[in-house]
């Protein structure tokens, strides 16, 4: 009975480090997605010249998911009678940082283009847009540095780390 627990608790440890390691991996690929997606918003308002809300559904036909169920849910939203566009946008980054493996940097960076998107001219839209790019470039570089160095400690750890207490219990 001893070494089945024992094994259950190594396996238990090995899937936390496995799945630690698998977050720091997503995380990378997401911040691309959402980079990707803002190139398309970009050239949505800028050469198609579509609203917010059609520029929000092309989005989430062509981004893979969770981005485009952020996307499709601002889109959805924008289909009535829109009040408060920041709260909406607000509410779905904060949706999406829960869906996704984006960390507190990527919140506060789409929030802060929340606040700028639909209220300038074409141009400084567009410049807000690539402004965002730049600081999520900033974070996909850190994220990339970040899955480099800990991905494979994590799961070492996880396995190490429950062989370890393992057999200082038994």
């Amino acid at each position: 009975m001893k070494w089945i627990g024992a094994l259950l608790f190594i396996a238990a440890t090995t899937w936390v480090g496995l799945e630690w390691s698998n977050r720091l991996s997503s995380r990378p690929r997401h911040i691309r997605q959402l980079k990707n997606a803002l190139q398309i918003l970009e050239a949505e308002m800028l050469y198609s010249q579509l609203s917010l809300e059609q520029a929000f559904r092309n989005i989430s036909r062509q981004v893979p998911l969770p981005i485009s169920s952020f996307f499709d849910g601002m889109s959805q939203e924008m289909q009535g009678e829109l009040n408060d566009f920041i709260r909406v946008w607000e509410k779905h980054v904060k949706q999406l940082v829960r869906r996704s493996c984006l960390s507190s940097n990527e919140e506060e960076i789409l929030l802060q283009f929340g606040r700028t998107l639909g209220q300038h001219d074409f141009r400084q839209q567009q410049k807000h847009i690539q402004l965002t790019g730049s600081h999520l470039q900033r974070e996909l570089e850190e994220a990339r540095d970040l899955q480099w160095r800990y991905s494979k400690m994590a799961k070492s750890l996880g396995l190490l780390g429950g062989l370890f207490i393992v057999l200082l219990l038994l």
